[in-house]
């Protein structure tokens, strides 16, 4: 539960009082007047401490869909290249099945070549030459596995901790949890680059929590929202107007009804109302350096992962607490390489800029950054004619690699291992619950006590998993 004096569970806020949860849900986008008129309750989305101090105080989660392999990227194998043609000992596949290659397929080696960079000696591949430069700051956790297999699943499991639709997103959480640091941008945004989400929407919803702590989808080009730019001949003073009228009429009926969704609605109006000025300000990166564009290959005028996390810097320096930034398109069932080559020339760049921007400006010691992909593919090859694949690598639950930098934790430093074959977890194996129980704990929260009651019981964002991995704490 959220660390407070007096906690009130939603259906004693629904079924008790006069008022229901709505207005106060609302009152964390409406305008001070009217969330001081919500009959004298705190704003829920108002900053509030944790369990205990927090290291990050905000996320920017590079979420990379469709999952790129680690065998391309950060964990090197070369007995692949001496097992390439022939088939993986089935001791070590353990009677796995997988959907488009037979157990018995032929090892496929690792496309790329990789050296050791940094005084940690980080291994990373030739395709990352970028973040090759900052591994000193990184710490990857090569050991992290999955429950899911399929794409949708097992994103929906990353982002929420199940694997179905339905429950609140890690951005949810961390906004139930802490608040908002800015009443003039929404408090969790999500942009997503390339050509669509396996999840869709589930994954920055907000589930069973109040609509209020849903993710906010931001465009990559034009206005960030649809339709938040007024209509010609609509000024500022008749805009305001317009909006007061519809506040009043729908407070009215907010308190006929008691609808959660209509006080929803209100808070909608508002904050895009302040997003007028706001958004377009952030948008516009002219007072950006050439120097600042060119570390992250930033076109300001063309859509593209390096704007997107140029866009998520200026976020978190205007107090956004939780920012997904999706790029689609790692998912190689065939020619892996040509697949990790060209969305490694999309994000490497800006994924390492975007470290050394965040460090420079100060940010990064309370920024946790995350990256990774929802699953790893296979050290085996998937080939298949009928479907025009060839030189790829299938879905790969037991074992693949994130990496996570600043907000509390220890840099220059790789966790975890696998087999020679990188088939199996052979050290420090890290379940994706328990990188969201450290990711809560860097953000100042026991996953055990961060719960929302609700269908007879307590839900937590691990549901009833999850350990810290205090290898990765600084």
């Amino acid at each position: 539960m959220l660390p407070s004096s007096t906690f009130y569970s939603r259906r004693h806020f629904l079924r008790d009082c006069t008022y229901g949860l709505g207005k106060v849900a609302a009152a964390g986008l409406l305008t001070d007047t009217f969330a001081q008129a919500v009959e004298g309750k705190d704003n829920p989305m108002a900053p509030r401490g944790p369990h205990f101090p927090a290291k990050a105080n905000r996320v920017i989660h590079l979420f990379m869909a469709g999952a790129p392999s680690q065998l391309e990227t950060f964990d090197p194998k070369p007995m692949l290249t001496k097992y390439e043609g022939k088939p993986i000992p089935p001791e070590v596949i353990g009677g796995q099945r997988y959907a488009f290659i037979r157990p018995d397929a032929a090892a496929l080696g690792p496309r790329f070549k990789f050296a050791q960079h940094g005084q940690s000696g980080a291994w990373v591949s030739e395709a990352m030459p970028h973040i090759a430069r900052v591994v000193d700051d990184l710490c990857f956790i090569r050991s992290v596995k999955t429950d899911q297999f399929n794409h949708a699943p097992a994103q929906l499991f990353f982002q929420t901790g199940f694997g179905q639709p339905g429950r609140p997103c890690i951005g949810s959480w961390a906004l139930y949890g802490l608040g908002a640091e800015t009443q003039n941008l929404p408090a969790f945004v999500v942009m997503s680059t390339g050509s669509g989400l396996s999840g869709g929407t589930a994954l920055m919803s907000s589930g069973f929590l109040p609509t209020l702590y849903n993710g906010v989808r931001f465009r990559n080009s034009g206005d960030p929202i649809l339709n938040v730019s007024s209509p010609n001949g609509i000024d500022s003073r008749a805009q305001r107007d317009t909006l007061d009228l519809i506040s009043t009429l729908n407070q009215k009926r907010l308190g006929t009804v008691g609808d959660p969704e209509i006080a929803t609605r209100i808070a909608s109006y508002e904050m895009a109302f302040r997003m007028q000025t706001s958004a377009p300000e952030l948008t516009d990166l002219k007072s950006e350096s050439q120097e600042t564009l060119e570390m992250y290959g930033c076109d300001p005028e063309k859509p593209s992962f390096a704007r997107a996390c140029l866009l998520a810097r200026r976020m978190v320096e205007r107090g956004v607490r939780f920012i997904n930034i999706y790029h689609e398109g790692w998912d190689a069932h065939s020619n892996v390489e040509g697949n990790i080559r060209k969305n490694s020339q999309e994000t490497d760049q800006a994924s390492a800029a975007l470290i050394k921007d965040l460090k420079q400006r100060g940010l990064l010691e309370d920024t946790l950054v995350v990256w990774g992909g929802e699953f790893g593919r296979t050290p085996m090859v998937e080939t298949n004619p009928a479907l025009g694949r060839a030189l790829g690598r299938d879905h790969h639950p037991q074992a693949f690699t994130i990496w996570m930098a600043g907000g509390g934790v220890k840099g220059g430093q790789t966790i975890g291992a696998t087999d020679e074959l990188g088939f199996n977890v052979i050290e420090d194996p890290v379940h994706v619950h328990d990188v969201q129980a450290t990711l809560l704990h860097l953000m100042g929260f026991d996953h055990e006590r961060l719960t929302f009651h609700t269908q007879g019981r307590d839900y937590r964002l691990t549901d009833v998993h999850g350990h810290v991995v205090k290898k990765v704490l600084a």
